[in-house]
């Protein structure tokens, strides 16, 4: 079985029939309103119904290229027949039983190949989660057990979830934590970046906690939600020298630059850094809830049994398709990553050098790309002039438009969201009062426009 091919067979995408959003998916968005948290941060009316490798479908039968992998989480595409075969023959032996509480089989086997394939030499054990939250909730605690310290130290542009210990320590955006405080004690944030560990060392170790008293250091590799920002070369190992020096422990957030996406499995690999904890989730199932905080065998050994469980962490089903999308991965989609990135950046820097007025910069490692625009607003309207093309990309940080697709996106693929994002770029250059206007709304009807 090739890992690159044989998908059903579709339309081409993208394959656009209706305006968009179309009737269909206005009447949804009017119903989805009257009954979901609106909590929930729309990005746009995109109403999926069914996808295939890159392409979804949306409810009025138009077809999208999906540059955003429902978020860096559908990494083998969708419908990878791999990954639903496992599935399905998961569903029909077991669903669920508590791997927390009972000896579950296929818990013990991801556990088994997240340690062969994570970025620590020797021994490593794994706890398993539902949520990459829940994967850095674990281990904020494992690393505050095992060292006896309260302390610990994110960085600025970071998002490393919603629940309490986790969004304490995100700092990409303050509205995370507007109206919901006082959070976590004991988190300080530092600059991203190599002059970020200046002030580490020169202020917070010096004049508000000592280095002794830090549990732990939580970076992303590369930033995800906070802009895909791509540290200097000297950051990671630095940072793992100083965690070195005063026995700090290393946590690298790895759930959206995880499972393949930067050209190799693991960003932090890039640099030939190691944490002592390795947090997952997204892409490592294809969809599927399923998250880890995977540690040295010695750190987690600090836990005994009732310190941590999940009713449904690590559930048979989210596991066959972890164990799945691993095999694919190994398969040939690493390797497609850092192809089609290269490719990608190249088609999107000849833009940029186009479009000054309008790109800041593009970055960003395989298939984890970030084109920063001028401005919030300029990468709104971008985004929805790509929505109305059939491109699905998604805004991140302050004015960064992000590309994440599946790791199974084809060359022709790629050369087709380039030139769709081009169009969106020159729709904006031509009239950015009407392209602003139209994104700002959603291109809705006034009766039918929900703000927020």
């Amino acid at each position: 079985m090739t890992d690159l091919a044989e998908r059903p067979a579709v339309r081409t995408a993208p394959d656009i029939r209706t305006p968009i959003p179309g009737p269909r998916a206005l009447e949804h968005v009017a119903f989805d309103h009257r009954y979901t948290s609106p909590s929930l941060p729309r990005a746009y009316p995109i109403v999926p119904v069914r996808g295939s490798g890159c392409a979804i479908e949306d409810i009025d039968g138009n077809l999208f290229l999906d540059f955003t992998a429902g978020i860096a989480v559908s990494s083998t595409g969708y419908g990878h027949p791999r990954v639903t075969a496992a599935i399905e023959r998961q569903a029909r032996e077991l669903i669920h039983f508590s791997a927390s509480d009972f000896y579950l089989p296929i818990y013990a086997e991801f556990a088994a190949a997240l340690s062969d394939i994570a970025p620590i030499d020797g021994p490593a054990r794994s706890f398993i989660g539902n949520s990459g939250s829940e994967a850095i909730e674990t281990a904020i605690k494992l690393a505050r057990h095992a060292t006896g310290r309260q302390y610990l130290v994110a960085f600025l542009g970071g998002f490393h979830g919603r629940t309490y210990g986790a969004v304490t320590l995100t700092a990409s955006k303050a509205k995370y934590h507007a109206g919901f405080g006082p959070m976590l004690p004991g988190v300080f944030h530092v600059p991203y970046g190599s002059a970020g560990l200046d002030e580490l060392e020169q202020r917070v170790f010096k004049r508000l906690v000592p280095a002794t008293e830090v549990a732990a250091i939580v970076v992303e590799p590369i930033q995800g939600e906070g802009g895909y920002v791509v540290p200097d070369d000297e950051f990671l190992p630095r940072l793992r020298r100083i965690c070195d020096q005063h026995g700090i422990l290393l946590i690298a957030d790895e759930v959206q630059s995880g499972a393949g996406r930067t050209g190799k499995m693991w960003a932090i690999e890039h640099l030939d850094v190691q944490p002592d904890i390795l947090c997952l989730a997204k892409g490592i199932a294809s969809g599927m809830p399923i998250s880890a905080a995977v540690a040295r065998a010695d750190v987690m050994a600090a836990w005994q049994a009732g310190h941590h469980g999940s009713t449904f962490g690590g559930n048979p089903v989210s596991c066959a398709a972890g164990l799945a999308t691993i095999e694919a991965l190994r398969g040939g989609l690493i390797e497609n990553a850092a192809a089609r990135g290269e490719q990608a950046l190249a088609g999107l820097r000849e833009l940029a050098a186009r479009h000054g007025e309008l790109v800041d910069d593009v970055r960003g490692k395989g298939l984890m790309i970030g084109v920063q625009l001028t401005s919030g607003d300029t990468a709104e309207a971008v985004q929805w002039a790509a929505f109305q093309r059939g491109l699905l990309v998604l805004e991140a940080g302050d004015n960064v438009v992000r590309m994440s697709p599946p790791l199974v996106v084809t060359a022709d693929e790629v050369d087709t969201a380039v030139r769709l994002f081009a169009e969106a770029l020159d729709a904006v250059a031509e009239d950015p009062v009407r392209a602003h206007g139209l994104a700002h709304r959603w291109g809705m009807p006034d009766d039918q426009y929900v703000d927020g």
